[in-house]
């Protein structure tokens, strides 16, 4: 099995190249010029897009290809006050620049809108700002040249004290989003409701591919062996395209949810080792606070098991 790694939206290693600069709504409203105060927005998401294009760089020279990026390049996109408002032909040069050279380095790259983005409400304020969240998501890929291949993670959701009737919701506000938007979409078990045998149960349902957590896996199960759901998770993953999976460690007894600065390396080995008789190709993507650093120091980890044979910086043959 051959297993890439990734990391999450910034750099530790990288200084002073935040993707994720940003403007307060209260510093915003009180800027009288509302023209320039968005221009001054859509300067802080060129910047961020130049500060992208810089770790792109970055992993490109550390053979990382796998990537995710920050929900925040444009600061206030989506906010209520800015209702009318669309930055993205403004930046299509910028977003273009990202996408061409994330493409001509073979990078697979995603995104992760936040937990505001929910299709198992049955509010439907929030869900049409979860309908319009993921349409400016995509809208961003598209505009850096990216097809189906790169894709927008998700939650299930709540279940507002009905879980059957929360993933019927899903199931209903999913099939109801425009084609191209599914085809964006892969679903995430999470740390406390939908775990990830009834994640895959929706994800088979609505044609998603299904990202495991193995660290989520650990703290919300019913008894499941998660090697044993494997099977079933990569069959929904199209062809060509390698299932992904995330991985992190939890922070400690006390709080095992939250993620540690790095990953430790038995859990996943154990789980990687009972997968890879029938897995030609996994990408992993770290969710660790240490982001590239913790993505260093799990290669230096994976040197040291016997079976590993290290492919290049930020891959190995398992």
């Amino acid at each position: 099995m051959i297993i890439r790694l990734g990391y999450v939206a910034m750099s530790t290693v990288v200084k002073n190249a935040s993707p994720s600069k940003t403007m307060t709504a209260t510093n915003f409203s009180k800027l009288l010029d509302r023209d320039a105060a968005i221009r001054k927005l859509e300067r802080l998401g060129a910047e961020n897009l130049h500060n992208t294009l810089r770790l792109l760089r970055h992993n490109r020279a550390h053979d990382i290809v796998v990537f995710r990026l920050s929900s925040r390049l444009i600061p206030l996109i989506g906010h209520e006050m800015l209702g009318d408002w669309d930055p993205i032909p403004t930046l299509a040069a910028e977003f273009a620049e990202l996408g061409s050279y994330a493409k001509q380095s073979g990078m697979r790259i995603s995104f992760h809108p936040d937990h505001f983005t929910v299709l198992s409400t049955a509010k439907a304020d929030v869900l049409q700002k979860s309908i319009q969240d993921l349409e400016r998501h995509s809208a961003m890929l598209n505009a850096m040249g990216f097809g189906a291949e790169a894709m927008c993670n998700i939650h299930v959701g709540g279940a507002y004290g009905d879980k059957e009737k929360a993933a019927k919701r899903f199931i209903h506000n999913f099939t109801s989003l425009p084609p191209g938007i599914q085809q964006r979409v892969t679903l995430e078990n999470d740390d406390k409701t939908f775990n990830a045998r009834e994640t895959l149960e929706i994800a088979e349902k609505v044609g998603a591919p299904m990202v495991l957590d193995i660290h989520h896996h650990a703290v919300n199960n019913e008894g499941e062996d998660a090697a044993e759901l494997w099977p079933r998770i990569q069959a929904t993953w199209p062809s060509g395209l390698p299932p992904k999976i995330h991985a992190s460690s939890p922070r400690g007894e006390s709080d095992p949810r939250s993620h540690a600065d790095y990953v430790e390396i038995g859990p996943l080995l154990a789980f990687l080792q009972a997968i890879a008789p029938t897995t030609p190709k996994l990408d992993i993507m770290i969710e660790a606070k240490k982001k590239d650093e913790a993505l260093f120091q799990l290669m230096e980890d994976f040197k040291q098991q016997e079976g590993v044979t290290v492919l290049n910086q930020a891959s190995i043959q398992l």
